[in-house]
């Protein structure tokens, strides 16, 4: 089993996996290892875990999504906790290009992983951050609507005010709205003032032609 790149001819063979009749071997060592109880810390376990299978490539497809899965498995035993916030896996695939160079540079090299475990942690406070970040966008939805639950809004009222918690780009004005929502500019006005009123949403200090709204702060 090769891992290749290229065009026919000219591949290129990134990793040779262990041949047929080592498979048996090499998985009942690998699967030994990962249940036996050991002083190592769960962190480390789960980043050599991850190598580790990935390294015997016993399938022809999935590898790396079931060494993924195994790398979050050992982390949620370090955690002792069923619940988690973060995806070591999501994470890995937005990284995919450094993954895989670290990745064959330690497969073709000695057997020191430090390299590879140094990428494995700093790669794991990235998905912390990440979802540190996530968690909070979606706190604040929740309180935003949980302020405005009582608040009679239409549709289009609804549908602009998750545009702009969900991140909206550049400034909102009543041209916009029209735009997005596929109404008249009068009709933009006429809900824009309704949710001025409403406190749901303020005007921004600038004024005149480039007249443009954000959502009202909750305190």
């Amino acid at each position: 089993m090769q891992v290749v790149s290229g065009p026919f001819g000219k591949e290129r063979v990134h990793y040779e996996a262990p041949v047929a009749a080592r498979l048996r071997g090499e998985m009942k060592k690998f699967l030994d290892w990962l249940e036996k109880e050991s002083s190592t810390d769960l962190v480390l376990k789960a980043g050599v875990a991850h190598l580790w299978f990935v390294t015997i490539h016993p399938f022809d497809d999935g590898n790396g999504r079931i060494a993924r899965t195994i790398a979050d498995m050992v982390l949620a035993r370090s955690e002792r906790s069923p619940q988690r916030f973060y995806s070591m896996s999501a994470q890995i695939q937005q990284e995919r290009k450094s993954y895989y160079e670290i990745l064959e540079s330690t497969q073709k090299g000695e057997l020191d992983v430090t390299p590879w475990l140094e990428w494995f942690l700093v790669c794991l406070g990235r998905a912390l951050d990440r979802a540190e970040t996530i968690l909070a966008a979606v706190l604040s939805k929740a309180r935003f609507w949980d302020r405005f639950a009582a608040t009679e809004l239409n549709e289009r009222q609804r549908s602009m005010i998750n545009r702009l918690l969900n991140g909206f780009e550049g400034k909102l004005t009543s041209s916009k709205w029209g735009k997005l929502e596929k109404c008249s500019q009068d009709t933009a006005l006429r809900d824009i003032e309704d949710l001025i009123r409403k406190g749901v949403i303020a005007k921004d200090s600038a004024g005149g032609r480039s007249t443009s709204y954000s959502l009202a702060k909750i305190k």
